[in-house]
């Protein structure tokens, strides 16, 4: 029988926090399949998921060597029979009362390809939380592209959606291993395929924000660049090279590209060293190179006429507003 949602969490020496994400899974109960995917951990981990597939009918453990965040959700897609699927990473969890809301809109709303939600950037250290809302999506009704508008800086992040997996199985995701930032190709690829989309306004997911060692933490980036700056590229080439330029979707697509580049470039550029800003540099060549048109465009955009340039006082302009937006939102 087809579950209703599945629920991949990808786990790498999880041991302590494990516990307080999938506790606030199994309430789901038999409507949700919840696979634990215990990628060569060292720790505790492996047993703990597997005291957990023991103890609850609808918990499947899955033992792989190390591959990484990717490798983890790749191989949790091939066991997952929900009609939906949504990744949960193994330091966050689900708010209860919105858990619940989601799964009865989920049952009994329209079948759609995205469903889309809230999250809370949660900093319990500091007591501090930011929910991320999409005020200007139309609520609880199914819509299209022509009707996403968004705030300013805001895009779909893997934490607020929940694909239909029909539609990852026609866009045959792949995420590569052994590599951080593959969310933002799990999030970007299957859109093609995205025609109806649905927004409850719960919140939902509480994105845990604290570990020194969490692919967020601006030293950790600029630790792993050379992995993000890998991934951006790959967003590039399936731009150009996958995304109808007329299609309903496209403007939305060439706006999560914009963003990511800026992400990228704005810590390169944090980074300071000379060998950063040269990072920087050969992005933006490389998006010259492979799409010409996209380029033009993304460097005379609000974002690319401060990050594509080099000049010191440009950095600073770009430096202190991400400090400032860093302090805004929470989001590391």
């Amino acid at each position: 029988m087809e579950k209703l949602l599945s629920l991949i969490v990808p786990c790498y020496n999880s041991a302590a926090y494990l516990d307080r994400c999938v506790d606030s899974l199994t309430p789901g109960g038999e409507r949700v399949q919840i696979i634990l995917v215990d990628d060569g951990s060292t720790d505790f981990t492996p047993r703990m998921v597997d005291d957990y597939a023991a103890k609850y009918d609808n918990v499947e453990a899955i033992h792989e060597a190390n591959v990484g965040h990717g490798g983890a959700i790749n191989n949790g897609l091939k066991r997952a029979s929900g009609k939906y699927v949504k990744i949960i990473d193994s330091d966050d969890w689900l708010d209860q009362v919105a858990y619940r809301q989601v799964l009865d809109t989920l049952e009994k709303g329209p079948e759609v390809d995205l469903f889309l939600a809230n999250y809370v950037y949660d900093k319990p250290a500091k007591h501090r939380q930011k929910v991320v809302k999409f005020p200007r999506l139309p609520k609880e009704q199914v819509f299209s592209w022509p009707q996403v508008k968004l705030n300013l800086g805001q895009y779909f992040m893997l934490h607020s959606v929940t694909y239909n997996r029909k539609v990852l199985e026609q866009a045959q995701v792949t995420l590569p291993t052994k590599v951080s930032y593959d969310d933002n190709i799990f999030v970007f690829e299957p859109m093609v395929h995205v025609k109806t989309m649905y927004y409850l306004p719960v919140d939902f997911y509480h994105y845990f924000i604290g570990r020194d060692d969490q692919s967020v933490n601006e030293s950790v980036m600029l630790r792993k660049i050379d992995q993000q700056i890998m991934i951006n590229k790959k967003l590039i080439v399936f731009y150009a090279s996958q995304v109808d330029k007329r299609a309903p979707y496209a403007k939305y697509m060439n706006y999560f590209l914009e963003a990511v580049t800026g992400v990228t470039s704005v810590i390169l550029i944090r980074g300071k060293k000379p060998e950063y800003l040269a990072k920087k540099d050969d992005l933006w060549r490389f998006l010259k190179t492979y799409d010409l048109a996209t380029y033009k465009k993304l460097r005379h955009r609000l974002v690319g006429l401060f990050v594509s340039r080099d000049n010191r006082p440009t950095r600073h302009v770009v430096s202190w507003t991400y400090l400032v937006l860093q302090r805004l939102y929470s989001f590391n």
